[in-house]
């Protein structure tokens, strides 16, 4: 199951990639269910250097949808000045989206969480 994990982090960057190009090909909560992903390795993807390039990338689309004429505004103004804003905050929500489902599919994996089988 450990190599199959990593294939995950693979997905996640090919989504952030084509995020930025325009497709959002990743629903990330049902990829998990699907991967059959244990909780462990979720809350190690959460914990994990892509999980935080992602807040980084959410966080800087935020102040770049904000604008502002201070120093760090003009280098997002840089950066992300080829991404139309209405395009910018599609993928401010899609790379959020993907946090969120980690945590939500973490939050569902506790223990004692298992569905009832139908009588």
């Amino acid at each position: 199951m450990e190599s199959t994990f990593h294939e995950v982090y693979y997905d996640v960057e090919q989504a952030i990639d084509l995020a930025f190009k325009g497709k959002f090909v990743l629903k990330f909560y049902d990829y998990l269910k699907v991967k059959g992903v244990l909780r462990r390795e979720i809350e190690e993807f959460i914990e994990s250097s892509t999980s935080n390039e992602i807040s980084n990338l959410v966080r800087d689309l935020d102040d770049y949808l904000e604008g502002g004429d201070d120093s760090v505004h003009k280098q997002l103004r840089e950066g992300y000045g080829h991404v139309p804003k209405p395009e910018a905050r599609k993928i401010r929500n899609y790379l959020y989206g993907i946090l969120e489902d980690a945590w939500k599919y973490s939050h569902d994996k506790r223990p004692g969480r298992r569905k009832k089988q139908p009588k």
